[in-house]
């Protein structure tokens, strides 16, 4: 008699966390990739320094999910940063937490972290397909695969979806997935980008600073202020202290940035008091407050500076930046949308398709940068996994 068998699509972190907690359990498990390799998306993210997770508090941790942290709570509490810190140790990856609480391996990249996962699962009995591009349902309840070789029909006895959201479609997440589940009666909420930059329409002399940073600075939108830095692009503003105001900048909120976060206006007039009159005030500005070229630029886009110290210094503390909205969703690390928590069970199987389970970013949840996504994109993962072994092993064969 055979045992039972399941089918993961998506082989990014969830769908490989999902797999792995299959075949621990004597599952089968077979992984079908539409991508040539597997982790595409994983191995990007990693090439400037892999950020697997966040070493704060659990309540803190959590905040960072907004709206979704009660429906991911179960999960992250059972695999939060300190069993993805765990995780990385027992792959042979050694880890660091740097000054802001963010962790990363030693070799800062992804590469060695996901060969020696690969090489896990494979001693676990999991078989990749790559070239295999999900297709939906046939007639039967199969699934369908597009592969090289022509279509491919499959029917295991539970399946695990994570197939990405709908950014960085190069790399394998192009979304292509949602007409296929709101045909079969999911609910899903629209894509939307997060992580991601900001459209701004800069004049020539602001342009001219494309790729300078806008270090030590303090940007508010939507009531929310982050401390951090920004770049400047030829079409906007990138970054992290950008990405964690995603949410409210996509809405049409204000973006107010304070070039000197740590001096109060007070201060900053009495300095700008007592320079000399008749220097130029681009000089002003660079010795008696200390602000460097592309910050004295971006005060001057706001429009015509006050000669009063105090009101300048008002000005140098909340300097208004008018925007057009987010980039494009493709250039977004990660995504807002997709299936709605009520869309499935606490186990994250789909209502409408009894067997069938989700995780990953296919779930209608959003988090800032800073470890929080691949965290929970190995929370759900497992969750789903472990779930969807119940299911299978529960099941007449």
């Amino acid at each position: 008699m055979r045992g039972p068998t399941a089918l993961v699509v998506g082989a990014g972190p969830a769908g490989l966390a999902a797999a792995e907690e299959l075949a621990r359990a004597g599952v089968s498990v077979t992984v079908a990739e539409a991508k040539p390799s597997i982790a595409r998306k994983l191995l990007m993210a990693g090439k400037s320094g892999l950020n697997l997770t966040k070493d704060e508090p659990p309540a803190a941790f959590a905040a960072a999910y907004g709206d979704s942290a009660r429906s991911l709570a179960p999960m992250l509490g059972a695999f939060g940063p300190a069993e993805a810190c765990a995780w990385a140790e027992v792959l042979g990856q050694p880890v660091f937490t740097g000054s802001s609480g963010r962790v990363f391996p030693l070799a800062m990249k992804a590469s060695p972290l996901l060969r020696a996962w690969a090489a896990r699962l494979d001693g676990l009995g999991v078989e990749t397909r790559t070239r295999w591009r999900w297709a939906g349902w046939h007639g039967t309840g199969a699934h369908l695969f597009d592969t090289p070789e022509g279509q491919v029909l499959r029917t295991p006895d539970v399946a695990v979806l994570a197939l990405g959201g709908a950014s960085w479609a190069r790399l394998g997440s192009d979304g292509a997935w949602a007409a296929i589940l709101g045909a079969a009666g999911v609910p899903l909420a629209p894509f939307l980008p997060a992580n991601v930059g900001l459209c701004v329409r800069w004049s020539a002399p602001m342009a001219a600073h494309a790729g300078a940073p806008l270090k030590s600075c303090a940007f508010s939108a939507g009531g929310l202020t982050v401390r951090g830095e920004a770049v400047v692009t030829a079409e906007g503003l990138e970054g992290s202290a950008i990405y964690a105001l995603s949410p409210a900048l996509r809405e049409g909120a204000p973006l107010v940035v304070d070039l000197a976060p740590d001096r109060t206006a007070g201060a900053l007039a009495a300095r700008l008091s007592r320079s000399r009159r008749r220097e130029s005030l681009s000089n002003r500005l660079r010795k008696a407050v200390g602000l460097p070229a592309v910050k004295r630029a971006l005060l001057l886009e706001a429009g015509p500076l006050p000669a009063d110290p105090e009101a300048l210094a008002g000005r140098i503390k909340a300097v208004p930046v008018a925007h057009l909205g987010p980039r494009p969703l493709d250039e977004a690390i990660s995504v807002a949308g997709g299936v709605r928590w009520e869309g499935v069970d606490e186990h994250l199987m789909l209502r409408a398709r009894p067997g069938t389970f989700v995780a990953g970013e296919m779930l209608d949840w959003e988090a800032p940068t800073g470890g929080y996504l691949i965290t929970a994109c190995l929370a759900t993962g497992r969750h789903a996994g472990r779930a969807a072994a119940a299911w299978a092993l529960s099941r007449p064969p």
